[in-house]
C-alpha cells in the first residue's frame, strides 16, 4: 500500500512539474503572436479545443470507448471554472506587465490552502499560514505599485485568476476523478467568447498566427492536461505550486525576448512571493519525507 502511495506521489509531481514549465511559455509566445485580445483568446483557444478532439476521438478508435471527458458535475463545474480562468487570464495579460501577471497567479497556492481549509477541513499547518501573511504582503506591493502605474485592473484580474484556479483545483482535489479532459474541453468557453468578441471587428488580427496555433494545439493541452491531473496524487496546496515555474521563468523569457524589465516594486514583492512559495515548499517536501520515514 505504501510504495503505491508513494509511487503515485513522484507521478504527481512528475506531471505538475511538466504542466508548470509549458505553462511558463504562454505569455511569451501569445506577445510572439502579436495580435488583439479576442483574436488571440479565440484563436488560442480553438486550436486547444480542436486537439482535444482529435485526440479524444483516437482514443475511442484505439481502446473503443471514450475518455472519461466530464465527470459528473465536478467535471462541469471545474470546466467552467477553467474556462472562465482563461478568459480572464488574457484580460490581464492584456491590461498589466508579464512580471504582475505571473507573480500574483503565483498566490493560487495560498488560495487553494484557504479553500482546503474551509471545503476540505484540511487545515493548514502553521508555516502554511506564515507562508501565506509573507504573500500578501508581496501582492500587496505589487497591487500598490499597479495603483500608482495605471494597471490596477491588469493586477486585479491577475488576482482573480489566481482565486479560480484555486477552485477548481480544490474541487479536483475533493472528486478524486479524472480531470484531464476537463481543463481542455473547458476550453469552448473562451474559445465562443473570443468569436463573439471578434465577429463585429470583421475577423482575426493576428500578426504572426503560427505563435498562438502552436501555443493553443502544443503547450496549452500539454500544461492543462498535467495541472488539471496533478490534483488526483497531489494536495491543492502542492499542485498550486507548481504555478512557481511559470512565476520564475515567464518574466525571464520576456525579458530575454522583449528586453521587457520589471518595475523595481514587483520585483521586490515578486521576490517574496518567491521565497515564501519556495520556503513552503522545501518544508512540504521535508515533512513528507520524515512521515516516509516514520511510516
Amino acid at each position: 500500500m505504501f510504495p503505491t502511495a508513494l509511487s503515485d506521489h513522484r507521478k504527481g509531481l512528475l506531471l505538475t512539474a511538466i504542466g508548470g514549465l509549458a505553462l511558463s511559455v504562454d505569455i511569451p509566445l501569445m506577445r510572439l503572436a502579436d495580435g488583439e485580445l479576442w483574436s488571440i483568446l479565440a484563436a488560442r483557444s480553438i486550436a486547444t479545443l480542436g486537439v482535444t478532439l482529435l485526440v479524444a476521438t483516437a482514443l475511442r478508435i484505439a481502446k473503443g470507448r471514450w475518455p472519461v471527458l466530464v465527470p459528473g458535475w465536478p467535471g462541469l463545474v471545474t470546466g467552467l471554472l477553467y474556462g472562465l480562468t482563461t478568459v480572464v487570464f488574457l484580460l490581464a495579460v492584456f491590461n498589466t506587465s508579464t512580471a504582475n501577471v505571473v507573480f500574483i497567479v503565483a498566490f493560487n497556492p495560498m488560495f487553494a490552502a484557504l479553500l482546503s481549509w474551509i471545503f476540505l477541513k484540511e487545515r493548514p499547518a502553521p508555516a502554511t499560514l506564515i507562508a501565506m501573511a509573507a504573500m500578501i504582503f508581496g501582492v500587496g506591493l505589487i497591487v500598490r505599485d499597479g495603483l500608482s502605474g495605471g494597471h490596477l485592473f491588469g493586477d486585479t484580474m491577475a488576482l482573480l485568476t489566481a482565486f479560480i484556479i484555486a477552485a477548481a483545483i480544490t474541487i479536483s482535489r475533493a472528486s478524486r476523478r479524472e480531470m484531464g479532459f476537463v481543463s481542455l474541453l473547458s476550453t469552448v468557453l473562451p474559445a465562443a467568447i473570443g468569436l463573439i468578441s471578434v465577429m463585429p471587428a470583421g475577423g482575426f488580427s493576428i500578426e504572426h498566427p503560427a505563435w498562438i496555433l502552436f501555443n493553443g494545439a502544443v503547450m496549452m493541452p500539454l500544461a492543462f492536461w498535467c495541472l488539471a491531473t496533478g490534483p488526483r496524487y497531489l494536495s491543492a496546496p502542492e499542485v498550486g505550486m507548481f504555478y512557481l515555474l511559470e512565476t520564475v521563468l515567464a518574466p525571464i523569457w520576456v525579458w530575454l525576448i522583449f528586453a521587457e524589465t520589471p518595475a523595481p516594486m514587483t520585483l521586490v514583492g515578486g521576490g517574496i512571493l518567491v521565497a515564501a512559495i519556495a520556503a513552503h515548499s522545501v518544508w512540504i517536501v521535508r515533512r513528507k519525507s520524515i512521515a516516509q520515514m516514520a511510516g
